[in-house]
């Protein structure tokens, strides 16, 4: 938990507010500037300059106080995509929406200077996500100091795009008719290949969660992969996807913030093996690191069903 947030009614109806928080809700100390708010609010208007309804409606900011008030998106219109994932709900459409949502997002702020220096925030992107993943999973992982330091020398690079920096399915409401993106706060300029992996990286420990339905989330990525390179397709760009992504798992097991739905020690040692054999010789395309990684899950749970 980052924010604090409430629903407020008032006589017009019904509104969100929320606060950022200086120390995030995890078991590590992790603090954060407060100010990331401010970009939470900035990403949300220049997202729905290019792509109307991708986010809230912004009805108030006040960056003295810290509180962004949006529209309220009403739990029986609007779920979680979390939650849909975990049951096994597959809305294909609405994964290739969200994808090209993104795309859009990402290559309108590649040529929009003023977004770029509105969202140059070195000083949030580094305690928000760099140093909580990839420089904190170090101290599990001393012989990959190279390659996670790496990791973010390779960001520091790329930075040319506008990203969310959070693109989880927790931060995802999928609607009747299209998806919308919440918890923008570590929007920043950085690298579009980091928005892929992240969420990716997701899908790919819902398959250990849930591997039940590892074939379905295996479909969901690739889908969602196939829609954002649907216009053109960049083998370097997603060879730094498929770095970020390997890290990202990592840091989800030994980083700042573990994911907190895999407690199995040979689940974990497993992503373990899967990650650090990437850091050191990762693959070239996503397409090739899925097919690695959904099977082994999917049969793992078919071997179970039977010897049961």
């Amino acid at each position: 938990m980052s924010c604090d947030i409430w629903r407020v009614d008032l006589p017009d109806g019904t509104v969100c507010a929320k606060r950022a928080l200086p120390k995030l809700k995890v078991a590590e100390d992790w603090f954060a500037p407060t100010n990331r708010i401010d970009f939470e609010a900035a990403y949300y208007r220049f997202a729905n300059t290019v792509e109307p309804d991708a986010t809230p409606t912004v009805l108030g900011h006040d960056p003295v106080t810290g509180v962004l008030v949006t529209e309220y998106l009403s739990s029986s219109d609007y779920t979680v995509w979390k939650e849909e994932l975990q049951n096994g709900i597959i809305r294909l459409g609405h994964v290739q929406q969200l994808a090209k949502m993104l795309r859009h997002l990402h290559d309108a702020s590649r040529v929009n200077p003023k977004a770029a220096e509105t969202f140059n925030q070195p000083d949030l992107i580094h305690p928000l996500r760099l140093s909580p993943y990839f420089l904190a999973s170090i101290s599990a992982h001393t012989d990959l100091e190279d390659e996670l330091t790496g990791l973010v020398n390779l960001f520091e690079t790329s930075r040319l795009w506008v990203i969310h920096g959070d693109l989880s399915p927790k931060n995802i409401l999928f609607g009747p008719d299209h998806p919308v993106i919440l918890d923008a706060e570590c929007a920043n300029l950085g690298d579009a290949a980091f928005d892929l992996a992240f969420c990716g990286a997701h899908l790919f420990l819902k398959a250990v969660w849930k591997p039940e339905y590892a074939s379905k989330y295996e479909d969901v990525f690739e889908a969602f992969c196939a829609a954002y390179f649907e216009t053109s397709r960049n083998s370097d760009f997603e060879a730094r996807a498929v770095r970020y992504l390997s890290g990202l798992l990592l840091a989800r097991i030994d980083g700042k913030s573990p994911v907190e739905y895999i407690t199995s020690s040979a689940d974990k040692n497993a992503i373990r093996s899967f990650a650090r054999a990437q850091l050191k010789q990762p693959d070239k395309s996503l397409r090739s690191l899925s097919d690695k990684w959904f099977p082994r899950w999917a049969a793992q749970f078919n071997n179970r069903k039977t010897q049961s």
